[in-house]
């Protein structure tokens, strides 16, 4: 493959992956005009059309969509290739890509980083704080941290964090007007404050279990929110019982802003894990990362 060929799939794959002739530009360091030469000639090289263009958007077509998935697992393997260079440093270098909910990030990944980084000046960490399931292959992050539950069975996974429960608290001036639930089936009778599910879209079903016996429930209330830093204004301002991990709460709990109810049905499950793709290739900055963030006990 002669060079300018590699140089034009890398193109048309900036292009597909941005959505935008504009953005894939700005990437690539080009103008928008010669980007869409480039887009042209390999279009007329191969004889199929890649990308549909429209006044809002640009999208894979279906020989672009099979074009694509055959070109990113080949430029990750030359990216890791490359990153992995870097072992010939005398120090781990390079940029790590990391996404994370603002939780994880406070609770696990900031305080490894904030011992880290100051003796390993030529390690950067991009971290995008994000409460969805971002698909780290497509979105071409490093790796990710998420609840054991979350991580898909393809990923390779380090703990990082210890055993977390849930916990359903109100606050007291909630609790001073409604009796507390003594269990599950009190919810039915009180203001719970429902959580919408980014990625899925429905309403989350508070999973609640004691000695082997496991129930979800569906609660009624006057709020839903997508927001935990929501969700914990609104249970504080009396609006009702919420549920989340309990490391959400933990400064509210001990302020005595909020109280917990149902404990006994709140078992402990396996926390906070590093994810990542079992086909990686670590590289250095890499593999000191996973190493700061691993859970020991």
């Amino acid at each position: 493959m002669r060079r300018e060929e590699l140089a034009d799939l890398a193109a048309f794959m900036a292009v597909a992956e941005e959505r935008s002739f504009t953005r894939a530009a700005a990437r690539l360091g080009t103008s928008q005009s010669a980007l869409s030469h480039t887009i042209r000639r390999l279009e007329t090289r191969l004889g199929v059309r890649l990308l549909a263009r429209t006044t809002r958007s640009v999208v894979a077509t279906q020989a672009g969509e099979r074009l694509l998935a055959t070109l990113r697992p080949a430029f990750d393997d030359i990216d890791a290739q490359l990153a992995a260079l870097t072992e010939l440093r005398d120090k781990p270098a390079g940029t790590v890509r990391i996404t994370c909910t603002g939780q994880a990030a406070r609770d696990v990944l900031w305080p490894a980083l904030e011992k880290l980084l100051p003796t390993h000046p030529d390690v950067h960490v991009e971290i995008s704080v994000d409460s969805s399931l971002t698909d780290i292959v497509s979105e071409r992050f490093d790796a990710g941290i998420r609840i054991w539950e979350q991580v898909a069975k393809d990923m390779v996974a380090v703990r990082v964090g210890p055993d977390l429960r849930m916990a359903a608290v109100a606050s007291p001036s909630y609790f001073a007007r409604n009796p507390p639930p003594r269990a599950p089936q009190d919810l039915a009778g009180h203001n719970c404050i429902n959580m919408r599910m980014r990625t899925s879209g429905g309403l989350y079903a508070w999973e609640l279990d004691k000695d082997d016996r496991e129930l979800k429930v569906r609660v009624e209330g006057q709020l839903v929110l997508n927001d935990v830093d929501m969700i914990v204004t609104a249970a504080e301002a009396g609006f009702g019982i919420a549920f989340l991990p309990e490391d959400h709460f933990r400064e509210s709990l001990r302020a005595g802003r909020l109280v917990r109810v149902l404990e006994d049905w709140c078992s402990p499950f396996p926390g906070y894990h590093l994810y990542y793709p079992s086909r990686r290739q670590m590289t250095p900055a890499f593999a000191l990362l996973v190493e700061a963030l691993r859970y020991r006990g």
